[in-house]
C-alpha cells in the first residue's frame, strides 16, 4: 500500500552531513546545503515511511573554498557532469522501540548502490508555535566513497592516504507534515 500522508524537509531545522578522516588523525566535516524531497508514512512510528531525497553536489560546504572547489570538480563529485545525488528508500526494517534500519538506492555520479542506514526516530510534535505537526529523525551511516566512483587520494610521505574511503553519514532531519 501506498503511504499517504506527505512530509517535507524542514531545512532550517536539518542537515545532509557528512565526515571524512584527513591524514589518519583528525575528521573533516562537511554537509550540503540544498536539497529537496518527500516522505511519506501513514503509521505514526514511522515504520512504513518512505524516503525521496535530492541533493544538490554543488552546494557542498566544508568551510574551506578551496577544498570545496575540489570537492566539485572531476577528481570528486564532478558537479558540472553530475549536479544531482539521490536517495531513495526501498525498505525499513524495525530494530527496537524507534529505531530501524533503512535501506534504499543511492545514486552519486550516475552510480546507483543499495545503501543501509541506521535511523532513529525521536518523536512527533503535533502542534508547534506556528500550528505545524513536526517528525525528528538521526539518519546515521557510513558508506565507501569509491564504491560510487570517487577514487581520489593522495599518498602520504609518512604512509596512509590524505582522504579515508569511509565517508560517515550524520544527517539530524525536521519533517514539516504537509496538509
Amino acid at each position: 500500500m501506498q503511504q499517504t500522508e506527505k512530509w517535507v524537509f524542514d531545512f532550517s531545522h536539518s542537515r545532509i552531513g557528512f565526515s571524512v578522516k584527513h591524514f589518519g588523525i583528525t575528521e573533516t566535516e562537511g554537509l550540503f546545503k540544498k536539497f529537496q524531497g518527500k516522505v511519506f508514512s501513514d503509521k505514526e512510528d514511522f515504520s512504513d515511511v518512505q524516503v525521496e531525497l535530492a541533493i544538490e553536489t554543488n552546494s557542498i560546504d566544508t568551510n574551506d573554498l578551496q577544498r570545496d572547489t575540489h570537492l566539485k570538480s572531476i577528481d570528486f563529485f564532478n558537479t558540472e557532469t553530475f549536479p544531482v545525488m539521490t536517495f531513495k528508500s526501498s525498505t525499513v526494517e524495525f530494530v527496537s522501540q524507534g529505531r530501524y534500519k533503512m535501506r534504499g538506492d543511492l545514486t552519486i555520479k550516475d552510480i546507483s548502490k543499495s545503501a543501509i542506514f541506521d535511523l532513529e526516530f525521536a518523536g512527533i510534535v503535533p502542534k508547534d508555535p506556528f500550528g505545524n505537526t513536526k517528525a525528528g529523525f538521526l539518519l546515521t551511516g557510513k558508506i565507501n566513497r569509491k564504491d560510487w566512483g570517487i577514487n581520489w587520494n593522495a599518498a602520504l610521505d609518512h604512509g596512509g592516504v590524505a582522504v579515508s574511503e569511509t565517508v560517515a553519514i550524520s544527517c539530524p532531519v525536521q519533517l514539516l507534515k504537509v496538509t
